[in-house]
């Protein structure tokens, strides 16, 4: 049997094959349990075979690639318009990843290695914990003002507002005792979020390429290191307008843009925090045609990593001092990562 190209869909337990010969024509359709994926491709002769890219398919690739074949992933946008219309089952999936992969315009996504999805499983984690972080606080907000008791906004000023449920001696205790718990609660959530930025910076100093994008005004350790471990191999793209429209960042959006939307949020974020410090890099040139010292926009930069990152906000005049901050209650970190080169 001359089989030139596998197209394989994968799920948890079922998997389904769709082989063809070189002229294109069907070979071979299989479904195969789990158990039994392995042992296929170990007595199969070498080929290629294309998956659709999702987090599992970086596993089977590094599998299969050790087993010897060719493996390939494409994205999922390039395979749903060749699905059959009304036949939407993992038999018609498997056949249209052949049929999108044999067009000579395709686009293939390259598969990540372990220590990439190790560290996209440290920003995964911290998404989650910022989200729970947020959900409480706004919880502790909206149960707190049925009580009249109202505090200003941001997320270090919590702890004004747990100071407040503690000192009225009107409100109710069973509410005191449920607010009690979601502030502990917070502080849990904010202690952990903090132990997993401390590692994503650890990892950022010990990868070059994050220590490279880190050079660049208004990225710090967490943006660089998730650009890092996304991208992979930046040759994919021709230029930096190809990378921009794979983000979503684009003058005008109308459509929901690209999925990796938190480097597209921790972008914006790092530029927003760029023009903010826009002033002081203006006073500095003026303080340097008055015979002073300047630092440079880049220097500048690094100062406020943690805040143009959105994982911190920390103070402007203790990110220019490179002194760390502490928080209590519910902030997101107690330490700033200005100095993390």
């Amino acid at each position: 049997m001359n089989i030139s190209m596998i197209g394989l869909d994968t799920a948890k337990s079922v998997f389904q094959v769709h082989a063809v010969d070189p002229s294109g024509k069907v070979a071979m359709k299989r479904k195969l349990q789990r158990g039994e994926l392995i042992p296929f491709f170990e007595k199969h002769e070498a080929c290629t075979v294309v998956l659709e890219a999702c987090g599992a398919a970086h596993h089977w690739a590094r599998v299969l690639t050790g087993l010897g074949h060719d493996v390939k992933l494409i994205a999922p946008e390039a395979v749903r318009p060749f699905v059959k219309k009304g036949r939407k089952n993992d038999a018609a999936d498997a056949a249209a990843i052949c049929e999108a992969a044999s067009r000579p315009s395709v686009k293939f996504v390259s598969a990540k290695s372990l220590e990439q999805q190790s560290v996209l499983t440290l920003h995964s984690a911290r998404c989650l914990l910022v989200k729970q972080q947020t959900m409480l606080a706004n919880a502790l907000r909206g149960l707190a003002t049925e009580f009249g008791l109202t505090v200003p906004k941001g997320i270090g000023k919590l702890e004004e507002l747990a100071a407040l449920v503690n000192a009225d001696e009107a409100f109710p205790e069973t509410a005191r005792r449920v607010l009690t718990g979601l502030f502990d609660h917070c502080r849990a959530t904010a202690a952990s979020i903090e132990t997993v930025e401390a590692e994503i910076v650890v990892q950022a100093r010990q990868d070059e390429t994050a220590r490279r994008l880190a050079t660049i005004p208004g990225i710090g350790p967490i943006t660089a290191s998730l650009i890092a471990a996304t991208v992979g191999d930046i040759g994919m793209f021709k230029s930096a307008r190809h990378f921009a429209a794979w983000l979503g960042l684009v003058p005008r959006q109308y459509s929901t843009g690209g999925r990796n939307r938190e480097i597209r949020r921790l972008l914006v974020l790092g530029a927003t925090s760029m023009v903010y410090r826009a002033p002081q890099w203006k006073s500095r040139r003026r303080t340097l045609d008055q015979g002073g010292t300047r630092t440079s926009p880049c220097q500048a930069g690094h100062r406020g990593t943690s805040e143009q990152d959105g994982a911190h906000r920390m103070g402007a005049d203790d990110a220019q001092r490179g002194l760390p901050r502490e928080r209590t209650c519910c902030g997101r970190s107690s330490v700033t990562f200005s100095r993390w080169m």
